[in-house]
């Protein structure tokens, strides 16, 4: 049967006439409502090699419609059993066979490009199991070190979600699907990619176009508002559980959307008109969630308070928000112990959740649950109904959609406005470097006053459309894995802190069902990704990031990652390293892009930010490798200067924990520089352990041969080392605390 089929696709056979590719391209427009964006590149002067993404297996017509008779295919013979029916339609005259198990495979396609030619080739080799990009064979680059050929990048958009694709994504019978391509490029020709190695990096600069080119159409085709992402991934699923949290309470899609709709019915009743910022005082729990969404329906601007901050520390932050009214619940304010008579006292108005519910009656339960089920779409066209009200443009990518507090780890809190296009950069930038799928699980502990619990804990679940598990405290360290385990939870995020504790406390069996475990916040120690990868099997994947930048900046993937750096940066990311006096590898780092936040609410702050033309000066020392990993060397302020030498702070804190660890289990210790008037500034260690001794320390600097400034001129011993809400140690807590007993000393 399958030698009569081959029969058939000859010269002249009728799957090769005009009408059955016409007819062909009439049934996907009708079908999938096929379109394609910026064909024009196809008309560039060859060679050409079209490098495009695989998720279903009407990939190969899609693109033989639309792609002219000049160009041709490459199929793997070691694989034709499973493509012999794309190179029936295709046929011979349209297809280049490629024995992927020989060294000389590829020799046939590399001269037909030298030739002029135009090739289309799908790098992973095979139809995407996950619905994301996957590795990319070294073929791709061994073509564009020999050839020279013009890279086109093509992305095919919707596809996976189509009856063709073996993705576990949820299906629909007539998805929209959409090709887009990218301008071509010519590949790097320095020495630096040339032999093995070479190709190697080619491969990868091929795979970071076509991931860029993912990226920027879904900023270009996708949602502009997050309400309107929210109801986009809730459509044909809203009996799919969404939310879940330590009450027990189960959010399904729809009940996440009509929750949101009856609350913001009820704030509209009793938020000021004339201010568009609403406080926020509440864990991460389904509440907080749908409380976000419920404000973003109103068009007003979450404002997030750090409740660990204290009631001073929230009233300040309030204040320079211009808040009024301040949302929260009674039960969360009496489990937590909260006493917010000092927001009272500075009059701000407290709205309890528990008061905004006793005013919902069942008539209009049921009327916003039948609109929704129905029209789920009409949130967010009641959000577009508003803006125009308001003589606001629709598709606001650039309204206001929170505002986060900087931790405060080197100084006073900063006010950070984000906006929905900040917000839904920051997610896509993720999503198109991390396979994930609709049937992830992830379980986040960090707090929603956190940009990373924010964006990553409770923005990306909803937005992408699969379930998170929502636990108000990160401290809780034997119950944490427990839940991890129960709920089966294949995503979860949290730092090198809470990591620590985690592992210590949890059977090594918890943590069995994990995909990914991502570190961000604060420096990942070695100590923590060995004990997880020894006690658990489970790699921790570091990031980097600022309440800044929405927060991800760059991240280690299973696809690319480095132990010791924080990854390569994200899709759509530039950077730039300035040098610093007395730092002799790396600088100051840079950063722009579209996830970089939309303004600070301090005056000064906000005018230096706004001068740097949408540049971000992260205070960080770092460096980048020739692949494009960053490290990060620790704080610009984190630096002492010793005698006029530059002494990394983090650095050495990093080196003394490490060697302190494996005897001292549990070990808090920091570094902090205190003033000197003799050699400008000296190291001053705090730790909660008595057994750490400057004599301890300076054994370890000589044995270890660390540099001699390391040595800490005192060592202070205190019965809790200053933590933030996040975690991070409290330096400048901790700075205060070095003074004053050095002050009592003299």
């Amino acid at each position: 049967m399958r030698e009569r089929a081959l029969a058939w696709t000859g010269e002249g056979s009728v799957f090769h006439t005009l009408f059955v590719r016409w007819l062909l391209r009439k049934i996907f427009r009708l079908w999938f409502g096929l379109k394609v964006f910026h064909g024009e590149v196809l008309q560039t002067p060859g060679p050409l090699l079209l490098a495009a993404n695989h998720v279903s297996l009407w990939d190969w017509f899609l693109l033989y419609v639309v792609l002219g008779p000049e160009w041709k295919f490459v199929i793997s013979r070691t694989n034709d059993e499973s493509q012999w029916f794309a190179r029936w339609i295709l046929g011979r005259e349209r297809t280049l066979e490629v024995d992927t198990t020989s060294a000389h495979g590829a020799k046939a396609v590399g001269e037909y490009l030298r030739r002029g030619g135009r090739l289309v080739i799908f790098p992973e080799g095979r139809v995407s199991r996950t619905g994301s990009l996957m590795k990319f064979y070294e073929g791709i680059g061994f073509l564009l070190h020999q050839t020279g050929a013009y890279l086109v990048p093509c992305y095919i958009r919707g596809a996976d979600r189509s009856l063709g694709s073996p993705s576990p994504n949820r299906k629909r019978w007539r998805p929209h699907v959409t090709i887009h391509f990218g301008q071509p490029c010519r590949p790097p020709q320095e020495k630096a990619f040339c032999g093995v190695r070479g190709r190697e990096r080619l491969t990868q600069w091929a795979r970071d176009r076509l991931v860029e080119l993912m990226f920027w159409t879904e900023m270009e085709q996708g949602p502009k508002h997050l309400v309107e992402a929210i109801t986009e991934a809730a459509r044909g699923q809203l009996n799919r559980v969404a939310l879940e949290d330590v009450t027990g309470s189960r959010l399904t899609f729809r009940r996440v959307l009509v929750g949101a709709r009856l609350l913001a019915e009820e704030l509209e009743k009793r938020l000021e008109p004339d201010v568009d910022r609403v406080g926020i005082l509440l864990p991460s729990s389904n509440a907080a969630a749908v409380s976000l969404v419920a404000l973003w329906l109103l068009d007003r601007v979450p404002t997030i308070l750090n409740f660990t901050m204290g009631g001073r520390g929230m009233a300040q932050c309030a204040g320079l928000a211009g808040l009024r009214q301040i949302l929260t619940s009674k039960a969360f304010l009496e489990r937590a112990g909260l006493d917010v008579s000092e927001l009272v006292q500075r009059g701000f108005q407290i709205l309890f959740l528990e008061d905004l519910r006793e005013g919902i009656g069942l008539w209009q339960k049921g009327k916003v649950f039948l609109s929704v089920t129905l029209r789920p779409k009409r949130l967010w066209r009641g959000v577009e109904q508003r803006l125009r009200s308001r003589s606001i443009p629709v598709l606001p990518y650039d309204r206001p959609a929170a505002v986060l507090f900087t931790s405060g780890s080197e100084g006073t809190p900063k006010g950070v406005e984000l906006s929905h296009r900040n917000i839904l950069a920051n997610i896509r930038q993720l999503l198109a470097v991390v396979d994930v799928t609709d049937e992830e699980r992830m379980f986040n502990a960090l707090p929603v006053f956190h940009s990373f619990g924010l964006t990553v804990g409770i923005c990306a679940g909803l937005v992408r459309g699969f379930y998170s598990f929502q636990y108000p405290s990160p401290l809780h360290y034997r119950v944490i894995p427990t839940l991890v385990y129960e709920h089966e939870c294949t995503v979860l995020i949290s730092t090198n802190t809470f990591l620590q504790r985690y592992a210590r406390a949890a059977h090594p069996y918890d943590f069995r069902s994990l995909r990914y475990l991502f570190a961000g916040a604060e420096k990942l120690q070695p100590q923590t990704a060995q004990l997880w990868a020894e006690r658990f099997g489970v790699r921790v994947l570091e990031g980097y990031g600022v309440t800044e930048c929405s927060p991800v900046v760059a991240v280690n993937t299973p696809m690319a990652p480095k132990a010791g750096s924080v990854g390569r940066f994200l899709p759509g990311m530039e950077y730039r390293i300035e040098p610093v006096e007395g730092i002799r590898r790396g600088g100051r780092l840079w950063v722009r892009g579209p996830n970089v936040m939309r303004r600070y609410l301090n005056p000064e702050a906000n005018a230096r930010f706004q001068a740097a033309n949408g540049w971000y000066d992260t205070g960080d020392i770092g460096w980048v490798d020739e692949e494009g990993y960053l490290y990060i060397e620790g704080r610009a302020r984190r630096f002492a200067k010793i005698g006029g030498e530059m002494v990394s702070l983090t650095a050495a804190e990093e080196a003394f924990r490490e060697c302190l660890a494996p005897e001292q289990e549990g070990l808090d210790f920091a570094l902090v520089a205190i003033p000197d008037s003799e050699r400008g500034e000296r190291i001053v260690a705090v730790t909660t352990d008595r057994r750490v001794t400057p004599d301890r320390l300076r054994q370890l600097v000589l044995s270890h041969r660390f540099p001699r400034l390391w040595i800490p001129a005192v060592v202070f011993h205190v019965n809790v080392l200053p933590r933030l809400g996040t975690g991070k140690p409290d330096y400048p807590a901790i700075q205060e605390l070095a003074a004053q007993q050095l002050q009592k000393e003299r």
